[in-house]
């Protein structure tokens, strides 16, 4: 496992669960993608890659958040929330946090 997420809820103090998660590759031209999933009871998901190894190259995840706030009653100002970064070197381990509440997020590069 070369790329892990997690989402914590930081208005509630716990782990987003069911959250549905896209991974895409930056072509020349556009965007391909090549996994998704859902995080888990504890706000994680590990298989975002599937299949694909990672390689050298720009990223994004889409955290679909809508239905989220919407299964706890909150209008949220963001819909979704798109992540992206480079990946420089595929060896490492790269994991991508979303610290979220229905008006505002925020992102690191995790370990």
């Amino acid at each position: 496992m070369r790329l892990s997420t997690h989402i914590l809820d930081t208005a509630l103090g716990r782990p987003a669960a069911n959250i549905a998660l896209t991974l895409s590759q930056q072509t020349q031209d556009d965007w391909q993608e090549i996994g998704h999933g859902t995080t888990d009871a504890d706000g994680r998901c590990r298989t975002l890659l599937g299949d694909h190894p990672l390689e050298a190259a720009t990223y994004k995840i889409r955290f679909a958040t809508a239905n989220y706030f919407a299964t706890q009653k909150l209008t949220s100002l963001y819909p979704y929330v798109e992540i992206v970064f480079t990946v420089a070197d595929s060896m490492q381990h790269h994991h991508i946090p979303l610290l979220l509440a229905a008006n505002g997020y925020t992102t690191y590069r995790g370990s």
